[in-house]
């Protein structure tokens, strides 16, 4: 029972005021997760920001997948569009926004290799693999013991570890990605961690 007779209508009106007031504006000072919000809500401006936030990691992040630097572009602008048009499915408690949209990214530019086959990125032998905070944070490695044992595999290693650990593409998107057959990537994949496991003990 209601100790406070006739509040129950006025909650009522509370909640509708609540669900229907104008927003605030959104602005550069807003989090991730307030920005995706706003987006959800139609605020343009939101996903300005946002893009202007992410797009340059994202960027090149995916400059280091694939070698045709218009199927990047293309990619991202994709990407965005999905978080315009996906904004409100996002659940906040499954992960960080930045996690979000590179899953996106990474798939679309997925889709546009499905189009027509780029060349992937090959790194040399000499090539030292420098991870962004962004990185880190999204692929969950810190400066540890992992990062470095994933740092000392062959490049051919690396790029599949990244591809099907890290990026979470399946056996088939990670072999369309680097442009090499399944049978490979799963192979590469055995021998990557054969050698993480000696590394790691």
């Amino acid at each position: 029972m209601n100790p406070f007779p006739g509040t129950a209508a006025l909650d009522q009106v509370v909640h509708l005021y609540r669900a229907h007031r104008p927003q605030r504006p959104a602005g550069p000072e807003d989090g991730d997760g307030e920005l995706v919000a706003a987006v959800a809500a139609g605020q343009v401006e939101a996903l300005r920001i946002l893009h202007a936030r992410h797009a340059p990691w994202l960027r090149a992040r995916l400059a280091r997948r694939c070698a045709d630097s218009d199927l990047v572009d293309d990619a991202v602008q994709d990407t965005f569009l999905a978080v315009w048009r996906g904004a409100k499915r996002f659940d906040a408690g499954r992960g960080e926004v930045a996690a979000w949209i590179w899953t996106i990214g990474i798939r679309r530019l997925i889709s546009r290799l499905r189009v027509r086959r780029v060349p992937s990125v090959e790194l040399e032998e000499n090539d030292a693999v420098i991870e962004s905070a962004e990185d880190l944070v999204l692929l969950g490695v810190e400066h540890g013991d992992v990062g470095s044992a994933i740092a000392r595999l062959s490049p051919e290693l690396r790029a599949v570890v990244q591809a099907t650990v890290l990026d979470g593409l399946t056996t088939r998107e990670a072999a369309r990605l680097l442009g090499i057959p399944v049978g490979t990537v799963k192979t590469r994949a055995m021998r990557a961690r054969a050698q993480l496991r000696e590394l790691l003990t």
